[in-house]
This record gives structure tokens, sequence and C-alpha cells, in this order.
């Protein structure tokens, strides 16, 4: 403080600033969740949690440790030798629970790389969209074949009673006597029978599936 022209002056004051230091952050411990796993050279990362969603699946117990040895690439994923193709349904199945397929990816690719990492609500799943769909060609209307036999009057209790191999009579037309054999007219008959013919996979079947035949019965 000092005097000037006899007033009295102050001296400004002075502010001190003080820095708070905060300590460095931890590393993210949530990368210890992350798993890679190189499958037939394709490389997905997912985190545990979604691997162990079925414990008693192979890929559980890989990401724990539990008896089972794998190699690992120089990034640390683990190797698997399989399709990769077929790996990405199993691992979305695994994320949200629901099979997502490609239009071209066979199911039956995804049921064998199901049935190897032992997924086995997926293995029921796809073995019912197998099932589903072999009962779908079961219900095809079937194709009816029909064939017109021309016999004579004796023959025809015998031919008639002797079809067999899913044939069966539908109409019998009387076309008068041939000829004369004896004293007796020969008539002659035109004999219509049919036979079913079911789709299959393999083409025309003359018999329905297993399924299908269970269905009719009850019907």
């Amino acid at each position: 403080m000092r005097m000037e022209g006899g007033e009295e002056t102050q001296a400004p004051e002075r502010v001190s600033l003080t820095w708070e230091s905060h300590p460095p952050q931890p590393a993210n411990s949530s990368r210890a969740k992350w798993v890679r796993l190189n499958v037939g050279g394709t490389v997905f990362l997912t985190t545990r949690q979604t691997l162990c969603r079925e414990q008693k699946s192979f890929l559980c117990r890989l990401c724990q440790g539990e008896e089972l040895q794998s190699d690992r690439d120089e990034t640390g994923a683990y190797l698997i030798d399989r399709d990769p193709t077929y790996f990405g349904p199993i691992l979305n199945f695994l994320r949200h629970g629901k099979l997502v397929l490609n239009k071209d990816m066979a199911e039956e690719g995804v049921l064998e790389e199901a049935e190897f990492y032992n997924i086995g609500p997926l293995i029921r799943i796809i073995k019912d969209r197998l099932e589903e769909k072999n009962y779908t060609v079961t219900q095809v209307p079937p194709k009816h074949v029909y064939r017109v036999l021309q016999c004579q009057e004796e023959e025809l209790t015998q031919m008639v009673s002797t079809m067999s191999d899913g044939w069966r009579f539908e109409q019998l037309v009387n076309i008068g006597s041939s000829y004369n054999y004896g004293n007796e007219d020969q008539t002659e008959f035109l004999c219509v029978v049919s036979k079913e013919l079911y789709n299959s996979p393999n083409g025309l079947s003359s018999e329905p599936s297993r399924k299908a035949k269970m269905l009719h019965m009850v019907k």
C-alpha cells in the first residue's frame, strides 16, 4: 500500500490458480471379454458371453479352456478348422437366438456345423425345418396315370383280382363280341385302371411318404 497525493491506493490482489491432477484411467478391462476366432482362415470377433449361451457347446468349452486345447494364430485367435461360410449363421444364432440364412445357403450345411459345435437348440430348429420341407413336398396333389386294357369276359375277373402295385379299377366298357368261339360269343371289354404317383425329391414315386400316409389315415 502506498500514498499518492494524499490518497491511499491498494495493491491488486493476486489470484492463485491450482490444477487438480487426475490419475490416468486404467485400461479397459472389457477387452478380456472379447474373443477372436479364426475359422478356416476367416476371423470372427465376439464375446465370451455370446459363445457361452450354450454351456455344453464346443465354443463355450473352448473359450473357458475346459479340456480343450486349440492352437492360436499370430493375433491370438483360436484356430478352428471348419467352413467359415456356415459359421456366420451359427454365431448369429448365439447372439440373438434366430436362424437367418441367405437364399443360396444349404440348411444341411448349417446343420452339419451345428452338430459339430454341439448347439442343441439350433440342431432341433434346422431338423424341424427340413422335416417341414419334406412334408410340404408330400402335400402336392398326386398325379393320376391311367391305362386301358382290353380283355375277354373270361379274363376279366382274374385280371381285376390280380391287380397290384397301386393300380386300381376305374371303369369297364363293353365293346361287344369280336368273334365266336364254338357256340358262344366271346365278349370283349375295355378295362380302365389308374395309379397315383406322388411327388418326391427324386422324382415321381408311387407310394406316399410315411408321414403322408399317417395324415391320410387321420382324415
